[in-house]
């Protein structure tokens, strides 16, 4: 098996009929995450956010951002499903988890590992801007603009990617791959 991270390589960590191709190594993603928190502490200073993660997908994301947050800030959850398949979005979206806290009159940072076609994260956005926050903004670590269906504002990204299916940092194929430091590209063999 191969262990590196390095953009291209190729590594096996999973299924023998899986290849996976690193498409953004882990130093690149550590050093991104820092810029977003600076970025964060920057347009929130003097504030206490709450950042709202969208599950499953963005807990790696997200704790790796709080982690180096000089900010006060707080943290909640929601979760939604929205995928028919393991690969395609159903075009229905469907609230599994609500948020805990109330945010009217906060500001509010909705943290989402990848946006694609955009219907997920406008679900959401709507959705909570009928609470009426102070404010709202969408953080996303990857953004498949290539895909969007929906026109959604995204304040901050972390990376801009193709239209390929990827796995690591939060991200699953089947609920595997998400405990990867890096993000890849999946192959699967036919067979």
């Amino acid at each position: 098996m191969d262990h590196s991270t390095r953009p291209g390589a190729e590594t096996k960590p999973g299924r023998p009929d899986e290849t996976l191709r690193v498409l953004i190594d882990t130093a690149a993603l550590h050093r991104r995450v820092e810029q977003l928190a600076a970025q964060l502490d920057r347009d929130y200073a003097g504030e206490k956010p709450v950042l709202v993660g969208l599950l499953k997908g963005s807990f790696v994301f997200l704790a790796d951002v709080i982690r180096c947050l000089t900010i006060e800030y707080e943290i909640d959850f929601m979760s939604i499903a929205g995928y028919g398949n393991l690969t395609e979005h159903s075009g229905a979206v469907r609230l599994l988890k609500d948020l805990s806290v109330n945010i009217s009159g906060r500001s509010v940072i909705i943290v989402e590992d990848i946006v694609d076609s955009g219907l997920t994260i406008d679900y959401i956005r709507r959705m909570l801007l009928a609470r009426q926050p102070a404010d709202l903004a969408i953080m996303a670590l990857l953004n498949k603009q290539t895909r969007r269906e929906v026109d959604v504002p995204i304040e901050y990204i972390g990376f801009e990617i193709e239209d390929t299916f990827v796995v690591g940092y939060g991200l699953d194929l089947a609920e595997r791959y998400r405990g990867l430091d890096y993000i890849a590209t999946v192959d699967i063999a036919d067979g």
